[in-house]
């Protein structure tokens, strides 16, 4: 390979200096080193040493820059007057690096890395820099070695010391300041140093991600949860992926795993698997390792330690055994630093982090995360005896025997219980009450309680039907006649009425439907007189078949709403009445069923009163849990009628009552009451809903829904200006989102790519948009594809992307002029196609180019404006056209000028345009009114300097007279204070 020229070289170091941290940065860094030596010049030599070290710094190599220091210092000491003072200011300003680099590498000896910072001082002093940095480097490795005095005393002295230009930025300053406050025990103490840094008033290029970071575990200890979530999510999106980063992206696993969020820890460790190896640096290294630990120990704890584990280093492994491995891997480092240090400092600190227990059951985060498969379970080994002690005796076997079948008569009266209140724990009674059966050992030899079993049955036929069983029919069939053999006729009458839904489920034709639904009802309707469940039975049956019968009639093709609608309406009237006692859960149902076919016919008033009368009935019987859906539904519709407030109140209240529900209720409830505040503008409030809806949702194990909260927790943080928490939350939804059709898809791009470019990422905004418009280029309508189109160029623009910008644009501009009817946008793009055009220069060829675009955009304006003269939307837009076609020329004069062969005439004609343009231009924004203030007076600015550069000031102090006169004609409450003093301002540069 030929050796690199000098030339070559310092396109690599340009190259190298925009190149992302990691070992392939460092490679190519080393090799720009090795070939400038070879040229033989020093300068560029230097510059490939600066460079590297640079490198080094932002990667888990960061040690490696010591060499590459050595040698810089070697040619400033050779050559001092070679340096220039950047050069020389860049050396002093690395010693610290290093001397961080001295404390953070176990191999390096004490007495060395004492030597450097002792050099660091004695070049510090001589070149009458302050002491500070060398405090700060002086505590930190005291505090390494457990020298605590030493440590306190350079604490001390560093903040005692001045600032000058050697000292690290604010931030970073603040990050150790408060870091050694938390090694010292004072969370409170360490947060209130960190403030300015987490509250983003004090910033650098790796802070506040480090802080965020940092600030995780005092911010739980202290219950400050909502905070500690929020710096989770924005600060690991500040840190991900970054080499120079892993300790805080250990920080942030950690968290994950003591807050209950294990399954978002281990997606942190897949994303970065590629640095799950031996690192260079190796504080770094026991850092992130040791973050990972806490969450692989958690997991196994959790009974997860049979789970694949992420590649380590290539080799695979379960989690429990990535655990041991990577303990004893962290452990040997750990005791390389306490052999180096001549203390047990470092492991004892990294002992006590693995072992840390979590902080809380479950932090709910918003963000979407794959449920950890089911644990492995078996039978586990009874415990040994207690020394010293023998068997238990029969008669002790016996008591325990008679207190757990005490127990389990208690828990199986609790479900029988719940389930006549139709509590919505009834299902989890009933489930733990099949667990307990099945492993009842003290029930051997028992007669079987007839009615026990069928309880079973019917348990276990319910789960079926719920997930979609096609034996669910024939479960029910055993059920019903379990409950007759066992004299429980009034449950064989709800057994028989699964039979008749489960049998639809699975494709029975409507006449054998309706003939199993006459059963159910010749059943319940032969029940004894004195059943206290009769009426209740007979009442459930009929609502069961109106109900039923609106699939039949749908799948025979039958419209018969209306008629349905009718009968239901009866059958609730035959309800309100003494026939209906105890039925008060069979009415709401058939209240809130006739409410829903009032909506379908549009009738929203008669559906609000229903439903209101519906919830009314569950807490009056003392069922308050059977309100919930009802409300959640009326709160909908209070919202759709424009009744806000009611609204609320409606939702508010579904959620108190579904405090006892299930969890998809509870989510349900909560995902209404965050919709209808985000609506109302109480956005804070509304994310803390939407956020636990994400959570009972994800509890249900309901992707769709839980998307739904999603995606509004995504609005209500962009509404609090929360960006970088929406995109987080709106990124791990987005699997989800996209399922749900395309509209939905769109929207969900759309919303992140806006997200995005508030956040400054344009490059992944534009992806955004672009794949939006991808999937809407089939639809009839191309403008949301044109719209899309136009967001995509505009971040393609401010991502330094031009030629993707202007193809972007010119797609936007042929999908708007075919469809029409978007005349601002239209403008707008063609408009910014111009600036796009000109970047390089004014060049004649661009100006013809710039002026045919403006004319174009002009077209469009007059146009648009032939229907609607007076459009103020449209004039300021013709306005601000002749404005920006005023700034080209004002550009190519600037070009002509610069020029050696610039034309006088051409510059002359080009000005006396552009005060023509400005004019113009002014004329409407006066006439607009007070919100172009600004807008015209720029244009009476660029006028009057135009007119003044063409040697007529009489004209110019006019034109800005002229303004201030009337200004000062206006009442004071018409004009902000800013316009008379700026035009005076102008007024008076013109003059002097």
């Amino acid at each position: 390979m030929s050796a690199m020229t000098p030339e070559e070289i310092a396109k690599g170091l340009a190259e190298n200096a925009s190149a992302p941290g990691g070992p392939a940065r460092n490679a190519h860094a080393e090799a720009l080193v090795a070939a400038a030596e070879a040229t033989g010049d020093r300068a560029l030599f230097r510059r490939t040493l600066d460079n590297l070290i640079g490198a080094y710094l932002f990667s888990a190599e960061s040690p490696k820059m010591l060499v590459p220091f050595a040698r810089l210092l070697q040619e400033y000491d050779n050559d001092p007057g070679a340096f220039g003072s950047w050069e020389v200011h860049t050396l002093f300003w690395q010693f610290k690096w290093v001397a961080n680099a001295l404390t953070n590498s176990p191999d390096i000896s004490l007495e060395s890395a004492t030597g450097w910072l002792d050099e660091m001082e004695r070049r510090y002093r001589l070149a009458g820099h302050s002491e500070r940095p060398v405090r700060e480097a002086e505590m930190w490795l005291a505090d390494s070695t457990g020298d605590d005095a030493r440590a306190e005393r350079a604490h001390r002295a560093w903040l005692k010391a001045e600032r000058d230009e050697m000292s690290d930025c604010h931030a970073c300053e603040i990050n150790g300041q408060g870091q050694y406050a938390l090694l010292r025990g004072d969370d409170t103490r360490a947060l209130d140093v960190w403030a300015p840094v987490l509250e983003r008033q004090r910033t650098c290029a790796e802070e506040p991600h480090r802080v965020m970071a940092r600030a995780l575990l005092p911010l739980l200890r202290l219950g400050r949860l909502d905070e500690a979530r929020a710096h989770h999510l924005h600060g690991y999106r500040l840190s991900r992926g970054n080499e120079s980063l892993l300790p805080a992206i250990g920080r942030h696993m950690e968290f994950c795993a003591l807050t209950g969020n294990e399954s978002r820890g281990l997606e942190i460790l897949a994303e970065h698997t590629a640095q799950l190896r031996p690192l260079a640096n190796a504080n770094s290294q026991l850092a992130f390792h040791g973050g990972v630990l806490v969450l692989l120990r958690r997991l196994t704890e959790l009974g997860h330690g049979t789970m694949p584990a992420p590649a380590y280093d290539g080799g695979r492994r379960t989690v429990a055994e990535l655990y041991e491995f990577l303990h004893a891997e962290s452990l040997a480092i750990a005791r390389r630093f306490d052999a180096r240090n001549g203390t047990t400092r470092v492991s004892e600190r990294f002992a006590a982090r693995i072992a840390r227990a979590p902080l809380t059951d479950l932090l709910p985060l918003g963000v979407r995360s794959p449920a950890l498969p089911r644990p492995a379970t078996g039978a586990a080994a009874p415990a040994p005896p207690a020394p010293g002690r023998e068997a238990a005796t029969a008669g002790e076997t016996g008591r325990a025997g008679a207190a757990a079948r005490e127990e389990f008569a208690d828990l199986l009266a609790a479900a029988r219980e719940a389930r006549a209140q139709l509590r919505p724990d009834a299902r989890e009674l009933w489930a733990r009450v099949s667990a307990r059966a099945a492993a009842r050992p003290d029930t051997a030899g028992d007669t079987v309680d007839p009615l026990l079993a069928a309880d079973l049955l019917e348990h276990r036929a319910v789960e079926a039907a719920l997930a979609g069983e096609d034996t669910a029919r024939e479960q029910f069939v055993r059920v019903r006649d379990a409950y007759l053999a066992a004299g429980a006729a009034g449950r064989a009458v709800l057994a028989e009425c699964r039979i008749a839904m489960a049998a639809a489920q699975v494709g029975a034709g409507p006449a054998e439907v309706r003939a199993l639904l006459d059963d159910a009802a010749r059943s319940a309707r032969a029940l004894a007189q004195d059943d206290p469940y009769r009426a209740r039975r007979i009442a459930h049956t009929e609502l069961t078949r109106l109900r039923m019968e609106a699939y039949l009639r749908r799948d025979e093709g039958s419209a018969a709403d209306a008629e349905l609608a009718g009968e239901l309406a009866a059958f609730a009237r035959s309800l309100a009445g003494p026939a209906g006692e105890g039925a008060a859960d069979v009415l709401a149902e058939a209240e809130e069923q006739l409410a829903r076919y009032a909506l379908e016919q549009g009738d929203t008033g008669r559906a609000e009163a229903l439903l209101a009368s519906a919830a009314s009935r569950g807490p009056a019987a003392g069922r308050p849990w059977l309100a919930v859906e009802p409300l959640t539904l009326r709160a909908d519709v209070l919202g759709a009628m424009g009744r806000v407030a009611e609204a609320e109140e409606s939702a508010r209240a579904a959620v108190e009552h579904a405090e006892r529900t299930g969890p998809e209720t509870q989510g349900s409830a909560r995902l209404t009451l965050a919709n209808v505040l985000l609506h109302t503008g109480a956005s804070a409030e509304a994310l803390v809903h939407a956020l636990d809806a994400a959570h009972w949702f994800d509890r249900a194990g309901l992707a769709v829904e839980g998307a739904r909260a999603r995606l509004l927790l995504a609005r209500a943080y962009a509404r609090e200006d929360r960006n970088a928490e929406a995109a987080e939350v709106l990124q791990s939804a987005l699997p989800d989102v996209l399922e749900q059709g395309p509209e939905a898809a769109v929207g969900a791009r759309e919303f992140l790519g806006d997200l995005l470019g508030g956040l400054g990422d344009h490059r992944a905004a534009a992806e955004q948009y672009l794949l939006a418009a991808d999937i809407a280029k089939d639809w009839p309508d191309p403008r949301p594809q044109a719209s899309l189109a136009h967001s995509a160029a505009e971040a393609l623009s401010s991502a330094g992307l031009p030629e993707e910008s202007v193809a972007a644009y010119e797609r936007a501009l042929e999908l708007h002029s075919r469809h029409g009817g978007q005349p601002v946008a239209e403008v707008r793009i063609l408009r910014s196609l111009v600036w796009l055009g000109l970047r390089d220069g004014v060049t004649e060829e661009g100006l013809a180019e710039a002026r045919g675009r403006m004319e174009a955009a002009e077209r469009v304006l007059w146009a648009a404006l032939e229907p609607a003269p007076g459009d103020p939307r449209l004039r300021a837009e013709l306005a601000q056209t002749w404005h920006q076609l005023a700034q080209v020329l004002d550009r190519r004069v600037t070009d002509l000028a610069e020029a050696d062969d610039g034309d006088a005439d051409e510059v002359r004609q080009l000005r006396e345009e552009e005060v023509r343009l400005w004019g113009r231009a002014a004329g409407v924004y006066r006439e607009l009114g007070a919100d172009h203030w600004q807008e015209r007076l720029q244009c009476v600015n660029n006028a009057a300097w135009t007119e003044h550069e063409l040697e007529r000031r009489g004209a110019a102090e006019a034109r800005v007279e002229a303004l201030v006169a009337e200004v000062r004609s206006l009442p004071a409450d018409a004009v902000p204070d800013w316009v008379p003093r700026r035009a005076e301002r102008i007024l008076e540069a013109l003059r002097d």
